[in-house]
């Protein structure tokens, strides 16, 4: 099954120094047919005016990605964890037992992002709070998947941020006219182009055609098709 979600049509708000879009229902959005994809909870598509942000407030229990497609973030927590980070990479924040942080946008410039919530693993509740964050060059992506972070044995990819929960957070960016494939398995996978514009293979052949910013919800394939019709960079959650 393919589900396109479109970028217009999310649930949302605009609040001035926040301008944010919900894949799931998230906040005052809710829809009863949108509540998780998966392990995935929350996939929030935000836009940070400059010199503004979220100030402190706690979490627990949930593992907390941020993909950054512009600008950058500074984050800082209750457990003294300090750090900046760019466009194409990425921070993890695993809450557990509870954590407190502030994110904010120290630039002149707006900062573009996606915030994914996954749900922890059942045996992986109540673990010790940590947070994480490592540069991931758009080159090195360039016509493959790369493992952003993951809860899963990895072995060759060692390089991933952990998390805990059985899933994994891959980035791959895409030339006009290249494909690229990603084995599902069968698990669900919720892919989003940052920036270009894709088609997706259906099952039976069929072709859904994706734009910046739109959310593809795959489930019951085997191989993840993918082929880009501008320069795409793309953002993938494969889960139980």
């Amino acid at each position: 099954m393919i589900e396109l979600r479109r970028f217009a049509a999310l649930g949302g708000a605009d609040h001035g120094w926040l301008n944010t879009r919900h894949h799931f229902s998230f906040a005052d959005y809710h829809d009863p047919q949108r509540m998780h994809w998966g392990a995935l909870r929350v996939w929030n598509d935000d836009v940070i005016a400059p010199k503004s942000g979220f100030p402190p407030h706690p979490h627990r229990d949930m593992e907390i990605i941020t993909y950054v497609t512009s600008g950058a973030i500074t984050h800082k927590d209750s457990l003294g964890n300090t750090g900046r980070t760019e466009a194409g990479d990425v921070q993890v924040m695993s809450a557990g037992t509870g954590i407190t942080h502030a994110e904010y946008n120290m630039e002149e410039e707006e900062t573009r992002l996606f915030q994914l919530w996954i749900l922890p693993d059942h045996d992986k509740i109540g673990s010790a709070p940590r947070w994480d964050a490592k540069p991931f060059p758009r080159g090195d992506r360039a016509g493959r998947w790369v493992v952003l972070a993951s809860g899963r044995d990895e072995g060759e990819c060692e390089e991933a941020l952990a998390i805990h929960a059985d899933a994994r957070v891959l980035g791959a960016t895409v030339k006009a006219g290249e494909a690229i494939t990603y084995p599902l398995a069968g698990r669900k996978g919720y892919l989003v182009p940052a920036t270009g514009r894709i088609e997706v293979e259906g099952p039976d052949g069929g072709l859904q055609v994706a734009s910046a910013r739109d959310g593809v919800a795959v489930s019951e394939l085997r191989s993840l098709k993918v082929k880009a019709l501008e320069d795409s960079e793309l953002v993938l959650v494969d889960s139980a």
